[in-house]
């Protein structure tokens, strides 16, 4: 469905410190620098997560409203996740790490994160019978 999230930074070298550590949690990534500008990216299960300057060179600052997600495979993961976020800059927000009750889904992990520059993220693995 997606191809790429794009998140600014105004500190590249601590963001890529916090998401080599998140992407350690969930079994690793392939990651490289942009030659031409000061962004990374990381690639896993055929999908980007890009993270540096904006594009306009302007001030990065997360948007009201978004949240990315990252899928885990237990909530084991998602803790070591939600850990590994918390150990390398990261803040936590929302409700503490653990099921929630939601009907429609059969239950669903949630963690939720700020990175260091705010943007705002969600480790999530369905419990019930709805995949994606």
């Amino acid at each position: 469905m997606f191809t790429h999230v794009h998140l600014g930074s105004n500190d590249v070298p601590r963001a890529k410190q916090f998401y080599d550590a998140l992407f350690a949690a969930l079994g690793g990534a392939k990651s490289w620098k942009d030659v031409e500008r000061d962004r990374w990216f990381w690639a896993k299960d055929g999908m980007f997560l890009v993270v540096g300057d904006p594009r306009d060179r302007e001030a990065a600052h997360p948007g009201n409203g978004i949240t990315v997600g990252f899928a885990v495979d237990s909530p084991e993961q998602g803790d070591a996740w939600h850990r590994a976020g918390l150990e390398n800059g990261g803040t936590s927000c929302e409700d503490p790490p653990g099921i929630r009750d939601d009907s429609a889904q059969g239950g669903c992990y949630r963690a939720y994160l700020r990175d260091p520059d705010g943007n705002k993220l969600c480790a999530m693995k369905f419990m019930g019978a709805i995949k994606i």
